[in-house]
């Protein structure tokens, strides 16, 4: 463990050509340096970059303090949001598909640990259940992204204009999914 100033960091050495910085889930600082780099170089290199370490270590903390806070749900609570989500997302995806001009394949519902939503090459859309759990206006915006990429099947500013056409506040839902929605994902 090293330490400049006030900021505590892991450092980890490999091949690498470039350093990094990683701030996992617990708020832990790791540098990702080359081996050829000196201790004092990081030590500089994470000076450099306080301000927006500070940031991104109170966004973590914040995060940790919401994980703990959030409702943990029951085995009936879980099964109640799976019925839910099988009944308003194919409707969503149905009404959304026709606004955005695409067709889609199969849909399937299920608890995923990490993705709100995904879209194969094939069209197959899967969505996760918590989404149930989620205001409405969220469930429309991962509907709609996930429609989207049936038009463009990668994030590029010609995505993001397609789902900004149908959810012009797009942005500040990302925003609260990133923010508030990962809580949901952990439960």
């Amino acid at each position: 463990m090293m330490q400049t100033n006030t900021i505590e960091y892991t450092i980890i050495r490999s091949n690498r050509r470039s350093v990094s910085l990683v701030i996992d889930a617990d708020a832990r600082l790791t540098v990702r340096a080359p081996y050829r780099m000196p201790d004092r170089a990081v030590a500089e290199f994470v000076a450099s970059k306080q301000k927006w370490i500070e940031k991104h270590l109170e966004q973590m903390r914040q995060r940790a303090e919401n994980r703990a806070a959030a409702p943990t749900f029951t085995k009936e609570e879980r099964e109640a949001l799976l019925r839910r989500a099988m009944e308003i997302i194919p409707v969503k995806v149905a009404h959304f598909a026709k606004i955005i001009g695409v067709a889609y394949g199969r849909i399937t519902i299920r608890n995923q640990k990490t993705l709100w939503g995904s879209c194969s090459t094939k069209g197959n859309l899967n969505f996760n259940y918590m989404l149930a759990a989620l205001p409405d206006e969220v469930v429309d915006y991962v509907v709609v992204h996930e429609l989207c990429h049936r038009k463009e099947m990668n994030h590029s500013p010609k995505f993001w204009a397609e789902v900004e056409k149908v959810v012009p506040d797009c942005k500040r839902i990302r925003k609260w999914l990133k923010e508030e929605g990962s809580v949901f994902l952990e439960r």
